[in-house]
């Protein structure tokens, strides 16, 4: 798995652009990646939703739950479906709008310098092996793209946006992850 440092993309995923981004500050370097869980409609997974949300194209009358959500702008820099495949919605190095209200280690405004990686999961329910390995591999890929990111700024969106968000959620392996993003595959 590798990332071009020129384009910021990720040579082993699908490639979906997301509107929903724009350029980083001036000189702010990348140096967090913030791990997240989505599942549209709540709790289900597959089809086109997750897509539809990061590109504005969510029909808010296809599913009772969307139309609270089909006006938000917002992103993910990618996604890993729960078969493993990872889209990417947002180059690496601009700024995808997923942590919101956010802090990390004193630094507000977290999307400012971090990455944020959404898997297809919620609270409710495990997830899948692949997701982990992807994640790790990913991980990887991305602290050596960016050196700025290390095992210990890897954190879960609801460790910047506490009481606010939950996800990757309590079922979320961090040791297994952790386990995972050690290994040299």
């Amino acid at each position: 798995m590798h990332i071009d440092h020129h384009s910021g993309l990720l040579d082993a995923a699908r490639q979906l652009a997301s509107p929903n981004a724009d350029a980083r500050p001036a000189g702010c370097a990348i140096d967090l990646l913030v791990i997240h869980a989505i599942s549209l409609p709540a709790g289900e997974f597959g089809g086109p939703w997750i897509d539809a949300l990061f590109c504005n194209r969510l029909d808010g009358d296809a599913h009772p739950d969307f139309a609270d959500i089909c006006t938000l702008t917002v992103s993910a820099h990618a996604l890993i479906r729960r078969d493993g495949e990872i889209v990417q919605y947002v180059p690496f190095q601009r700024r995808a709008w997923h942590a919101g209200v956010s802090r990390f280690e004193g630094r507000e405004r977290c999307n400012d310098f971090s990455i944020g990686i959404e898997l297809e999961g919620c609270d409710q329910h495990p997830f899948e092996p692949v997701q982990y390995r992807r994640l790790a591999t990913l991980s990887r890929a991305l602290m050596r793209t960016y050196p700025g990111i290390t095992p210990a700024r890897i954190c879960g969106h609801s460790d910047i946006a506490p009481g606010r968000k939950t996800d990757p959620g309590p079922l979320f392996d961090w040791s297994l992850f952790r386990e995972l993003l050690a290994r040299d595959d």
